[in-house]
């Protein structure tokens, strides 16, 4: 009976995050972008993961409920990631149509350090409110309802359907290497991205309430 309830919990934690996070998304297509490039790709599967679990946790904890009684709290980190979110997909549209050449980030790209590699991935993770309504809101409060020590056991299977993903992403990236020697690739990659910025941001900025 306690083997069957630790299964359900595990396959519940990986199968509902697993669903969340295959989508194509800022954090995704970041991580896509230094695989190709092939810098700091292992640190930056860790810090997807490692960002995931400690969301998706405090979410268990509680947190989730937390948000939706401090409505104030939610409009000012909406307001900074629609902000974020709107710088960044500008410049990525910018170096659409300004960049003199594209094949020229990747070189620019191996020169930035670790810090500076995942600092970026950071911000991209933390100041994106689709990230929260993912992990804490939606996975958090499914496994708040998980008894005990379940709990636990639903947050490992998202962490197993986290790895499993981010890893598959960086090996996609990998191959896809070869394709991304040409600049064409990059400028649709980049107009991929700045879009997908620019409808998160509207998206952000459509759904906020002025804090009463």
């Amino acid at each position: 009976m306690w083997t069957t309830l630790i299964s359900s919990s595990w396959i519940a934690g990986f199968t509902v995050c697993l669903s969340l996070i295959i989508s194509i998304g800022a954090q995704n297509l970041y991580v896509l972008r230094q695989a190709v490039q092939g810098r700091h790709v292992r640190a930056c599967v860790a810090w997807c993961v490692f960002s995931d679990v400690l969301l998706i946790g405090i979410g268990v904890a509680g947190m989730s409920q937390l948000l939706g009684r401090a409505p104030d709290l939610a409009y000012y980190l909406s307001l900074g990631g629609a902000l974020f979110l709107l710088g960044y997909g500008l410049y990525a549209l910018w170096r659409v149509f300004y960049a003199a050449d594209v094949a020229l980030q990747g070189a620019q790209a191996t020169q930035r350090g670790l810090l500076s590699v995942v600092g970026t991935l950071a911000v991209i993770t933390l100041l994106n409110p689709h990230v929260y309504l993912d992990t804490v809101l939606l996975v958090g409060s499914i496994g708040a309802r998980q008894d005990g020590a379940l709990k636990a056991v639903f947050v490992a299977g998202a962490a197993c359907a986290s790895l499993l993903w981010f890893m598959l992403l960086a090996s996609a990236g990998r191959r896809l290497q070869h394709w991304f020697a040409h600049p064409m690739p990059w400028r649709v990659l980049d107009a991929l991205t700045g879009v997908m910025m620019l409808a998160l941001s509207w998206w952000v900025w459509s759904g906020m309430a002025a804090p009463a």
